[in-house]
C-alpha cells in the first residue's frame, strides 16, 4: 500500500466524518451580539436555551441588535451615530455597541463607581436642559424609586426630537403595572416583583405610560422580524419559562421625544 494511497484514504475518511459531525451538530443558532455559532444557547435559571456562551447577551440584548440593525428608521445610524449618549446602569454587551459610534457616550448608574457619573434618574438636576439625544436605560425603571419622575427627567435632558431606549421587566398577560409602597423587605419584593430590589413588575400599559409622559412609541419584539431570524439569533424564547413572573414576550421600547 503507497504512502499516497493512504494518504488519500484517510483524507476521505476525514471528510466523512466531517460531513457526518455537520449532519449531527449543526450550527443552529447565532449570537447577533458576538457572532457565537452553536446548536443551542445556554440557559439561566428562569430561562432555558436564551444565553449566549460568548457574550452573556440575552434576549432582550440580542432584540435590540437586531432591531437597530436592520429597522430603517431606529438604526444605529439615526441614533447613534454621532449623537450624544447617556447610558444608565451599563451593560457591556450594548455598551460596545453604543460607545464606539456616538460623539459623546457617559455612562452612568446612582450606585456603581465603574461609571462616568453618579447620577439620580428621578433627579438629574446636575444635567441641563436638551444635553443628549439618545438615552438608553435596560431593566432600570422598576429599580427606581419613581418612574414617572424618572421619564420626565428623561424627557428634560432629552434634545429635541431625541429618543429613549428602553426595557423593563413585563409579566406575561399582566394588562397594568403593579407596584405597592407597602411591599418593603427584599423577600417581599422578590415574591411581588422578582428580585429583591425591583419596586414594580410592569404589564402590558407600558407603551401608553411612556405616551403619557410626551413620547411617541415603537415596540419591537420578536413579531417585528422574519420567523427564521427570530429562530438563529433566539429573539424569542424557544421554551417559555414557568416562573410566574417571568418576561417570556420581551420588548424594545423606541421612545421619541414629541417637541421640543
Amino acid at each position: 500500500m503507497s504512502g499516497a494511497w493512504r494518504l488519500r484514504r484517510l483524507y476521505r475518511s476525514l471528510m466523512r466524518r466531517l460531513v457526518i459531525m455537520g449532519q449531527k451538530y449543526p450550527y443552529r443558532v447565532q449570537c447577533n451580539v458576538c457572532g457565537w455559532n452553536g446548536r443551542v444557547l445556554s440557559s439561566d435559571s428562569w430561562h432555558p436555551h436564551t444565553i449566549c456562551p460568548g457574550c452573556s447577551s440575552q434576549v432582550r440584548h440580542r432584540l435590540l441588535f437586531a432591531a437597530v440593525t436592520t429597522i430603517a428608521n431606529i438604526r444605529t445610524e439615526a441614533l447613534v451615530q454621532g449623537k450624544r449618549v447617556l447610558h444608565f446602569a451599563p451593560e457591556a454587551v450594548v455598551s460596545k455597541l453604543l460607545g464606539a459610534r456616538a460623539s459623546q457616550y457617559v455612562t452612568a448608574d446612582i450606585d456603581r463607581d465603574t461609571v462616568d457619573m453618579r447620577l439620580d434618574m428621578c433627579n438629574m438636576s446636575g444635567i441641563p436642559d436638551n444635553a443628549f439625544d439618545l438615552v438608553v436605560a435596560c431593566d432600570v425603571l422598576e429599580h427606581v424609586p419613581d418612574d414617572s419622575a424618572a421619564l420626565r427627567e428623561i424627557y428634560r435632558v432629552l434634545s429635541t426630537h431625541g429618543w429613549t431606549i428602553l426595557t423593563i421587566p413585563q409579566k406575561d398577560h399582566l394588562p397594568t403595572k403593579y407596584e405597592d409602597p407597602t411591599i418593603s423587605t427584599p423577600e417581599e419584593r422578590k415574591l411581588a416583583f422578582g428580585q429583591e430590589d425591583h419596586l414594580r413588575i410592569y404589564g402590558d400599559d407600558f407603551g401608553m405610560f411612556l405616551e403619557s409622559h410626551g413620547f411617541t412609541v415603537t415596540v419591537v419584539d420578536e413579531h417585528s422580524f422574519d420567523s427564521p431570524l427570530v429562530k438563529k439569533h433566539v429573539l424569542f424564547p424557544p421554551v417559555l419559562s414557568n416562573h410566574p413572573l417571568a418576561t417570556n414576550y420581551r420588548k424594545i421600547y423606541f421612545a421619541q421625544k414629541m417637541s421640543g
